[in-house]
């Protein structure tokens, strides 16, 4: 069973990110505060929920959190920066956008970059443990999957609809063959599958 809060006496907001380990596309992070008596009995990492269900939560979570917000890095801020600190840095600017001023952070994953003089926990596992961060995941993991299936009709080879930019061997197949669109990352690389031993 998760739980509702870390701590008790500020306000907090959970942070979590979506599209770190992919090839193409940008990481998005969100980040949530939920009302201090906030219970779901479905709402958990947003890994181990169906598509449909993720959706269905989305909308169950922007219509109850006192605050919430999506942000992102774009694939060039993630090739100028590296992946960890743009994801660090999309989190700063979901935590920006929130109406809500947080007074406490916690934050799935086990580093962080401050964010200003707001104290915060790093919980590993954390989307598992505490209704915020799962909330944060489930809404950096919908708003990505949507911004992914909207520009996969632009290159339609790459299957984002399906992957979603994701490291599958259909796509590190088309890579290899095709090259760089607009969107993939240029720093990360790309092995061929069929010379990985299984």
């Amino acid at each position: 069973m998760l739980l509702a809060r870390y701590q008790k006496e500020f306000i907090e907001a959970g942070c979590d990110e979506a599209g770190r380990g992919c090839l193409a596309g940008p990481v998005f992070a969100a980040a949530v505060i939920l009302p201090r008596n906030f219970k779901h009995k479905l709402l958990n990492d947003s890994k181990l929920i169906p598509e449909e269900a993720r959706y269905e939560l989305r909308a169950e979570i922007e219509e109850k959190a006192i605050a919430h917000a999506v942000a992102w890095c774009d694939n060039l801020e993630i090739d100028e920066i590296n992946i960890l600190n743009a994801s660090f840095l999309a989190m700063h600017r979901a935590i920006d956008k929130l109406l809500c001023i947080p007074q406490y952070l916690i934050i799935d994953g086990n580093r962080f970059n401050k964010y200003g003089d707001t104290p915060h926990a790093c919980i590993v596992k954390g989307d598992s443990k505490y209704f915020s961060i799962a909330a944060a995941s489930i809404l950096a993991k919908t708003y990505r999957d949507d911004y992914m299936k909207q520009i996969a009709a632009e290159h339609p080879e790459y299957e984002w609809h399906s992957n979603k930019g994701y490291p599958t061997i259909s796509h590190r197949k088309m890579v290899l063959q095709l090259g760089h669109t607009p969107y993939h990352r240029k720093t990360f690389r790309v092995t061929d599958p069929e010379l990985l031993v299984l």
